[in-house]
């Protein structure tokens, strides 16, 4: 399988007056082509700078863009980013072109695939269409990453698209919005994991992630190494996510996915914006997996 990655491709605007290409799903497309997993990215970009900005730096780094489509009417998706007490927030445009992605635009795929998509780029019908095809024709394995952004989401939307996901990673915030009703950590859990299919991954930044088999219960927990030096936590849980898909694909034991996916966010929070332009930053990543791989034949 190759993944097929689907949603928002933007530009998150940081207040030094910097602008850093980003979006959950073009994030861990951007990480797994650095992995060397060939993943086609479905998108929209717009007809101007900013998007001519996006197809200059996906061919840069090599990447297929045969999914990205481009929109003569509304512009390539922006963000403004804020901090408080150093956690990101987000002001994001609306009706850009990432909310017009169209179904009938989408390349001719054949064979598996692993469809990886989040929540925001569902906040339109054209894009959620253009999904429910997916879904329908080429998603033997799907990846829900959540990323619950006000005013954004619907929890009755959110709940429908997480039903029949093989993995959902999301933090400890975003499991309370989605289930409410329920008292306390564990019930909401037992809720999710009658929707999800193999594994659920919990996040909780600094204190490390855990990972719940929705069949067995079983679980696995990772922390930190070490203090990072920590330049923003934008896009640190997009990495962990394109290090569980790499897992997934690659066949790697569930922990040894979720110590290299900490280890990698441990990385990306030291640099700034979710990805790197410099492929040094990935290599000794690479050449440890494949050490450690070596290791476990």
């Amino acid at each position: 399988m190759r993944p097929l990655i689907f949603g928002e491709v933007l530009f998150d605007h940081f207040p030094d007056g910097t602008a850093v290409l980003g979006g959950a799903p073009f994030n861990v497309a951007w990480h797994l082509h650095a992995f060397g997993l060939k993943p086609l990215m479905i998108s929209r970009i717009g007809d101007d700078e900013l998007g001519r900005r996006v197809e200059a730096a996906m061919q840069a780094w090599g990447m297929d863009c045969a999914g990205m489509q481009k929109d003569s009417l509304h512009p390539t998706g922006s963000v403004q980013v804020s901090f408080n007490n150093g956690e990101p927030t987000y002001d994001i445009v609306d009706k850009v072109a990432y909310d017009f992605i169209d179904a009938a635009q989408m390349p001719q795929l054949d064979g598996d695939w692993l469809l990886y998509h989040g929540s925001l780029a569902l906040r339109h019908a054209d894009p959620a269409a253009a999904l429910g095809k997916l879904k329908t024709k080429h998603a033997r394995t799907r990846f829900v990453d959540i990323n619950l952004r006000p005013p954004w989401w619907r929890q009755s939307e959110a709940r429908d698209m997480i039903d029949g996901a093989a993995w959902v990673k999301l933090n400890g915030a975003e499991l309370t919005e989605l289930y409410p009703e329920a008292s306390g950590c564990e019930p909401r859990l037992e809720m999710l994991a009658k929707q999800v299919t193999e594994q659920i991954v919990l996040t909780d930044g600094a204190q490390g992630a855990r990972a719940i088999a929705t069949a067995t219960a079983n679980r696995v927990s990772v922390v930190p190494e070490s203090a990072s030096s920590v330049v923003d936590t934008v896009g640190a849980g997009d990495s962990f996510c394109s290090v569980l898909v790499a897992g997934r694909l690659l066949g790697w034991p569930l922990k040894l996915s979720m110590q290299r996916a900490q280890a990698f966010a441990s990385a990306v929070v030291g640099i700034r914006g979710a990805t790197s332009q410099n492929k040094d930053f990935y290599h000794h990543f690479i050449c440890d997996w494949e050490i450690k791989d070596h290791q476990h034949v």
